[in-house]
């Protein structure tokens, strides 16, 4: 913005000041909005609106101006010779983007066009910036993440965006409270890391003298609650994972998370499906997203697949008759960037992610995965080396993660013990869940659904940063 012109905002400011007129005002009780001005047109109806001004077209001692409120646009009437003296110092200092509070009445222009003929003006908020680029939009990403108010304010698809996700989400809380789920609340600031692979947050509590970290999943807290005696329980949370950034990863993340006692993981994979299905309907009033490489109906029966047949298939190689050094060798072959570390169920889920994850379009449940990549998990009856698990996968995102919870409390102290020396850890075993354990927890069925990824199949989006307000982002210099 240059000077000049914040200059010649602030000598507007300082006009209506000097006459009396506050530029920041309080109260305006409006009693209509730009859609129902449209809907409920009565010639003569007196209505009051409050908006901002996105357009100003002077004709004479005519003054035609478009108010933009959370509904929709209106246009506004100003003929100069029937305002008092007040409304048009008001008129005479206003500006595009100024916010301002409009009494009048309805009446039809002659093209036909719903407008107010204004008699009562106020000003509710002196804009000193201007809009972005003329009004027609920001196209800049970097602005728009760093700015995001002033994306809401000038991208239509951007209000759009979020729009879906809030329906989404309340779409979610009304299909599980309908099927008699309690929604839950558990610590953000935890004692101990658990519920999934990741690095932590640390902060530290001063009145304690002890560092917490911030929760990388409510897991264990929820599972705490099964034991406790709730049998139907989800949390909607905000979780922190101190990893990379991408278009599909963000630090700072929505998760909705789903117990279910005396159930299993074909129960939660049956309760995903119903839920994505309903919440696409609520949501879109349709069964058909708008996929990256074409329309994905919902509507159609959802694949099924299980870990190593996908790799077979996708890659041409039975990994799961491979030894260590075999599954190594194939993973150079397929380009997969090896850690020295890595296990070798470690680099086969790599391979699923590099190779198979990006080709799985359509909706796919991935299953049977081995038993070392969940440590939380049952496994399986049949096949005590692969885990009662299920992971779901929309237009290439895995979207939802569900499993039959472990409930054994000595294998699950033995399944963390090996968890921290196969990833060299030097965090500890959490006792107190295991305890609760021990005090008997019921089997149960559990599922993790992403939010933000949700947002992004339902709306089209290609990066995670578009369906978060404020993601985060590398500080200027």
């Amino acid at each position: 913005m240059s000077e000049e012109l914040k200059e010649q905002r602030l000598k507007k400011l300082e006009r209506l000041r000097s006459a009396g007129v506050d530029p920041y005002g309080g109260r305006f009780p409006s009693s209509d909005t730009a859609v129902s001005c449209r809907e409920d047109f009565q010639p003569g109806r007196p209505v009051k609106v409050a908006g901002r001004i996105f357009a100003l077209r002077e004709h004479g001692k005519s003054v035609f101006a478009d108010l933009r409120d959370a509904t929709g646009r209106i246009q506004l009437y100003f003929h100069r010779d029937r305002l008092g003296e007040r409304e048009s110092l008001i008129l005479s200092n206003l500006d595009l983007g100024d916010i301002i509070g409009a009494g009048g009445e309805l009446f039809h222009t002659r093209t036909g066009e719903v407008t107010i003929q204004v008699k009562e003006l106020a000003i509710l908020s002196k804009a000193l910036a201007p809009l972005p680029e003329k009004w027609h939009g920001l196209k800049d990403q970097e602005i728009r993440y760093r700015r995001r108010y002033l994306d809401l304010l000038v991208n239509e698809t951007t209000r759009c965006v979020f729009l879906i996700r809030a329906r989404a989400v309340k779409g979610i809380r009304r299909f599980l409270d309908e099927l008699g789920f309690l929604e839950v609340e558990t610590p953000m600031m935890q004692s101990a890391v658990g519920g999934a692979a990741a690095r932590p947050f640390v902060t530290h509590m001063n009145s304690l003298g002890i560092d917490l970290y911030l929760r990388i999943a409510p897991e264990l807290y929820l599972k705490r609650l099964l034991v406790g005696g709730w049998e139907k329980i989800y949390e909607l949370n905000r979780n922190f994972r101190n990893e990379g950034l991408s278009t599909r990863h963000n630090p700072e993340f929505t998760m909705l998370e789903v117990y279910q006692a005396f159930r299993d993981w074909r129960d939660m994979m049956e309760l995903t499906r119903d839920l994505i299905l309903e919440v696409c309907r609520q949501t879109l009033d349709s069964l058909t997203l708008p996929g990256k490489e074409g329309a994905i109906d919902l509507d159609r029966p959802w694949k099924e697949i299980s870990f190593y047949s996908a790799l077979r298939d996708f890659t041409g190689t039975d990994f799961r008759s491979l030894s260590k050094q075999e599954v190594m060798k194939e993973a150079v072959r397929l380009e997969i960037e090896l850690a020295p570390d890595a296990s070798r169920v470690q680099v086969l889920d790599q391979v699923l992610s590099r190779h198979v994850q990006p080709r799985l379009l359509e909706p796919t449940f991935i299953t049977d995965y081995p038993v070392e990549l969940t440590p939380l998990a049952k496994s399986r009856d049949d096949d005590p080396a692969l885990a009662a698990r299920f992971e779901l996968f929309i237009d290439g995102m895995e979207l939802a993660n569900g499993y039959s919870e472990l409930n054994d409390p000595i294998l699950q102290r033995a399944r963390f013990r090996e968890q921290l020396e196969r990833t060299r850890d030097r965090g500890e075993v959490d006792e107190d869940f295991v305890s609760a354990l021990e005090h008997g927890m019921p089997p149960a069925g559990g599922m993790g659904l992403g939010i933000d990824r949700l947002a992004m199949v339902l709306s089209g989006a290609e990066s995670i940063r578009e369906v978060i307000l404020f993601p985060q982002l590398r500080p200027r210099s």
